[in-house]
């Protein structure tokens, strides 16, 4: 789940409503990025609080000893789409709890002043970045894309966490080919 922000009372509901998976945008900074790493799981390895009746936590069948195993389970996902991600990018991918660091590509252009400039090779030597960073950590490199033409160059590049367009895009989509067959 892409949580509005890094914040604890977004990360935790969002773990407390069952999210396997969290996904934290716009951070600016490894320190940004430790910080929310630690709302994603529960003492000793985080600071998420011990809520263990929430359907996220299996609504209480888990005792206290076993909230490791809860911890486990979790993928943490730090969005890199700035400038200022893009710089500690090494820093970021060395935290323990960061297991994808993950390209939003249009906020990425748009911080590096090259919007939607997806063959730019200063976008380019970017997602080289990223990889190259992940690939030293032992972490997914990971992006967005809407065109799947482009996924096998992702995976090339070192991408192995891709995902491919959105539910807006989806069901609009959808929306299109049932007019365009009742039109037709």
């Amino acid at each position: 789940m892409r949580v509005q922000s890094g914040e604890r009372i977004k990360v935790g509901r969002a773990l407390d409503m069952g999210a396997r998976g969290i996904m934290v945008p716009r951070l600016e900074s490894a320190e940004q990025a430790r910080e929310a790493v630690t709302f994603l799981r529960y003492p000793p390895d985080g600071i998420r609080g011990v809520a263990t009746r929430v359907r996220g936590a299996g609504l209480g069948v888990v005792s206290h000893p076993e909230v490791k195993r809860l911890n486990e389970r979790v993928v943490g996902i730090i969005q890199i789409e700035s400038t200022g991600g893009l710089r500690e990018v090494d820093e970021i991918a060395a935290l323990d709890g960061v297991d994808v660091l993950f390209v939003g590509p249009a906020d990425l252009s748009h911080s590096l002043g090259i919007p939607g400039q997806f063959q730019h090779p200063d976008y380019l030597a970017a997602l080289d970045r990223v990889v190259a960073a992940c690939r030293a950590h032992g972490k997914a490199a990971g992006i967005l894309v809407y065109d799947t033409a482009v996924v096998p160059r992702h995976l090339e590049l070192g991408f192995t966490f891709v995902g491919i367009g959105s539910d807006g895009l989806f069901v609009a989509d959808g929306a299109n080919r049932f007019f365009a067959a009742v039109r037709g």
